[in-house]
């Protein structure tokens, strides 16, 4: 039977169900609204229609994510297991990269850095979650300011011509130094505030990935890993190409899903849900 994984986030709500030789057959990941409980169930409900499964398809399910518990709420009359969203995203990485060595999730709220053992666990790891400066939310936060949608903004970065650099490490000094740019006059273009932005965010990616010693056969994963400006200057300072996946926001979900696949084939194992009422 199938099993399923999700991962809900701070912006996103990502699915994946795997078939019982671990094909997916669907991953999803909705934008999140205002009820993470609603999301959870609709991007439930949307991997199903897309694995062509119900519900009672479902063997085993696990949560992770920032909003897990939303997750386990939604179905709290029936048993779902959790894992913490680190190791879920380095097995979903070693499942695309059997050969990385490292992986760099930067997310929506939080950049986490991790070196992984030759089977894939975090061997160790270090983390970015005070501020957002560093994060998917201050890209969306600086989007809707400055009226660029966050899926152009790497490409509207590449056309600047005297990129502006942002001194601030911090959130909102930063925000601070950007609204000044906007207003001066003459105003800053917006490719040259974007590239500093990114230059900005690429410093603090790569501060946070050399804590954990990052060399090469690099994963980079998450929302940010969709801005090809903040790749390209990511890996400039790498001295490396990182390997990003086609769809970088699954991983965390993927890794939940092959864990819930563990769990299935114990000899000891309970369905997470039970045939008749379970939740993807």
């Amino acid at each position: 039977m199938a099993v399923a994984g999700i991962d809900m986030g701070a912006l996103f709500t990502k699915v994946v169900i795997l078939d019982d030789e671990d094909k997916i057959l669907a991953a999803v990941a909705l934008d999140i609204g205002e009820d993470f409980r609603t999301e959870a169930r609709q991007a439930s409900d949307e991997a199903l229609k897309q694995a062509g499964l119900t519900r009672a398809d479902i063997q085993y399910v696990i949560a992770t994510g920032t909003g897990n518990k939303e997750v386990r709420e939604v179905i709290k009359e029936r048993k779902i297991a959790e894992r913490s969203i680190a190791t879920c995203t380095a097995r979903g990485a070693h499942y695309f990269f059997p050969q990385a060595r490292a992986v760099l999730d930067a997310g929506a709220d939080s950049v986490t850095a991790m070196r992984l053992a030759a089977d894939g666990s975090p061997e160790t790891s270090a983390g970015h979650s005070k501020c957002a400066s560093f994060t998917g939310l201050f890209l969306d936060y600086l989007g809707g300011m400055m009226r660029v949608p966050v899926k152009d903004m790497g490409a509207e970065a590449e056309k600047a011509t005297n990129p502006q650099a942002v001194a601030s490490r911090c959130a909102v000094f930063a925000v601070a130094e950007i609204i000044s740019f906007v207003h001066r006059v003459p105003a800053v273009p917006i490719p040259d505030i974007l590239a500093g932005i990114h230059e900005a965010m690429a410093n603090g990616l790569h501060g946070v990935s050399q804590r954990v010693g990052m060399q090469s056969d690099i994963v980079m994963c998450g929302g940010v890993a969709r801005n090809a400006d903040v790749v390209r200057r990511l890996e400039a300072k790498l001295g490396t190409k990182v390997m990003i996946p086609e769809d970088p926001q699954i991983l965390g979900a993927l890794g939940a899903a092959l864990f819930a696949r563990q769990e299935a084939v114990r000899p000891d194992a309970v369905p997470s849900v039970p045939p008749r009422e379970g939740v993807a």
